[in-house]
Formats: C-alpha cells, structure tokens, sequence
C-alpha cells in the first residue's frame, strides 16, 4: 500500500470539506488520517487561503469548524476540469 502525498492529503481534506464535512473530527475520518497529520494539514490550508476556521459557539466538543475559500473552491474545480480532460484512462487525480 502506497502512502498519500502531501498533496493528495491536501485535496482530500478540500473534497472532504466541499461535500460538507466541517467538523474537525469528521474531516479527519473522511479523509482517513490521524489528528496530528490534519492538524498540520488544516493549518497550511489556512495559510495558503484555501480553508478559512470558523469559530462556533454550542457544541461541546468542537469549537471550530471549516470551511472553504473562493480560492479553495477554485482549486477544486480547476481539478475536476483536468480530470475531465485528461479522461479516466490516463492518470489518477486524488478528488
């Protein structure tokens, strides 16, 4: 079993976030990876403008959630695009 880029971690959290997971521990199970490995992922998203951290008030566990910029949202569809036209037959594009 091959391990994940940084990369395709990276589009996994942003498919994840974009389908609607914005809790944390959510975001960690669908992307399937361990707390500190998101941690540090969640935290480049935010600097590079991708994700923006929402506080919430009401839950007793999670005090933040996600959810993502214009230009997150950009990222991800430009990747859909080339996967468009690229095909399912030529290589393999993580979302």
């Amino acid at each position: 079993m091959s391990r994940r880029s940084r990369f395709e971690i990276y589009v996994d959290i942003l498919t994840e976030i974009d389908s609607g997971t914005i809790l944390p521990t959510q975001i960690m199970y669908g992307a399937n990876m361990n707390w500190n490995t998101l941690k540090r992922a969640l935290e480049k998203l935010i600097a590079q403008g991708f994700i923006e951290e929402q506080p919430i008030y009401g839950i007793k566990r999670s005090n933040r959630i996600y959810k993502l910029t214009e230009r997150g949202n950009n990222f991800l569809n430009y990747l859909k695009t080339v996967k468009e036209i690229l095909g399912p037959e030529t290589i393999e594009i993580p979302i």
